[in-house]
């Protein structure tokens, strides 16, 4: 089932032998390490969300995009993006990429395009977006907390 599209879907080509992508054990093995859940980012946020009293599901699967941290309860979703995955400062950083480029591009091209559909259909359903990058994180737990708690408190108050 196809859902309809504001614009052209990127097509990333996949990664086989045929296409001239070779996977060696040991690209397979440092692959294989790259977390795409409980980083490291992500539990620094959970465990001060949690500290702040607040109580959330974590890669809630019944909303699309299954966001990283969901408060239902206040209609609020919490992403913490990888800086390489979701193009973070793409323009400048594609032209970088040296190996594979006919498959990275437009991978994470399709990764930022994916995002901007998430998060306008969650909006759509009446949910607040939080985005933020790992490395924001890491830097300014405290400011990034401070946004989503001054969000939240918000909702609080005004039900």
């Amino acid at each position: 089932m196809s859902k309809p599209y504001s614009e052209d879907r990127i097509k990333v080509p996949r990664f086989n032998e045929e296409g001239g992508f070779y996977t060696t054990p040991e690209r397979s093995k440092i692959m294989g390490k790259i977390r795409g859940k409980n980083t490291k980012p992500e539990l620094a946020f959970r465990k001060a969300l949690w500290e702040a009293g607040y109580r959330y599901r974590i890669d809630y699967k019944k909303l699309i995009g299954k966001p990283d941290i969901a408060l239902k309860k206040y209609k609020t979703v919490i992403f913490i993006d990888g800086e390489f995955w979701h193009g973070y400062n793409w323009e400048e950083r594609k032209h970088k990429i040296k190996t594979n480029r006919e498959f990275w591009i437009p991978k994470i091209e399709r990764n930022i395009q994916r995002d901007v559909e998430v998060n306008n259909a969650l909006a759509e359903k009446g949910y607040t977006v939080f985005r933020f990058w790992e490395t924001e994180v890491k830097k300014n737990l405290e400011t990034c907390l401070a946004t989503v708690l001054a969000h939240l408190d918000a909702v609080k108050a005004a039900s």
